[in-house]
């Protein structure tokens, strides 16, 4: 599991930093630029950075807009009024808003309700959902298996997609992660082999494609 963190503050980001690498590993980095070329190169289990960052680009906007575009999930932790952050970073939003100064336990569970859904795909990604039994057709090449009973109040959903097939992910009304377990997905133009972990957020659902066909699960977050 892999966390970024983004803040100028060198003291503040050595804390931060400390405490997360608890949970996770850790890249902690100080200037927008450099977590943007970090970004292109890597993916994260949760994206951590502040609103006002030096180094390049529009501050944290510029993070919370490579966080969307890449499908990846990203708090905001910031002294910045809310008014303030929904004006600089509109369109964009944030999953998660950590406000300063905030308490050592809640920047902790804000971060474990990110890894848990990670580990939780996981989990359920070892699970091989039936074959036939409980799929629907919900377009063209396109099932969905919606598990009965505590699956789904986690809104656990399983998507099979047939070779050659476009889907846009309309079924998510909220923030979910999803694991792609066999096959490939081809977001944004750049294909992604399994197993790819990808978070979609409030924003439009993106169009995706699959070569080769594609088996993934699909997990709402918690809170």
């Amino acid at each position: 599991m892999k966390v970024l963190l983004v803040e100028d503050d060198a003291s503040l980001r050595e804390g931060m930093s400390d405490i997360i690498s608890e949970q996770a590993e850790v890249r902690a980095l100080g200037l927008v630029d450099s977590a943007l070329t970090v970004l292109r190169q890597e993916r994260f289990e949760l994206i951590l950075t502040d609103l006002r960052i030096s180094g390049g680009g529009q501050g944290g906007r510029s993070i919370v807009e490579m966080a969307r575009r890449r499908l990846q999930p990203v708090a905001l932790v910031s002294a910045a009024a809310e008014e303030e952050f929904q004006r600089a970073l509109h369109p964009w939003e944030p999953d998660a808003v950590l406000i300063k100064p905030f308490q050592l336990e809640d920047m902790t569970a804000l971060v474990e309700r990110f890894l848990a859904l990670r580990q939780e795909l996981d989990q359920q990604a070892t699970k091989r959902p039936p074959d036939d039994a409980g799929w629907t057709q919900e377009a063209p090449g396109v099932q969905v298996l919606r598990p009965s009973g505590a699956s789904a109040e986690q809104g656990l959903m399983w998507i099979r997609l047939q070779p050659g097939t476009s889907y846009a992910w309309t079924h998510h009304r909220g923030r979910a992660g999803v694991l792609v377990v066999e096959g490939d997905l081809e977001v944004d133009g750049a294909r992604q082999p399994a197993p790819h972990y990808l978070f979609l957020s409030t924003s439009p659902p993106p169009e995706t494609r699959t070569e080769k066909g594609c088996l993934a699960v699909s997990l709402a977050l918690k809170g």
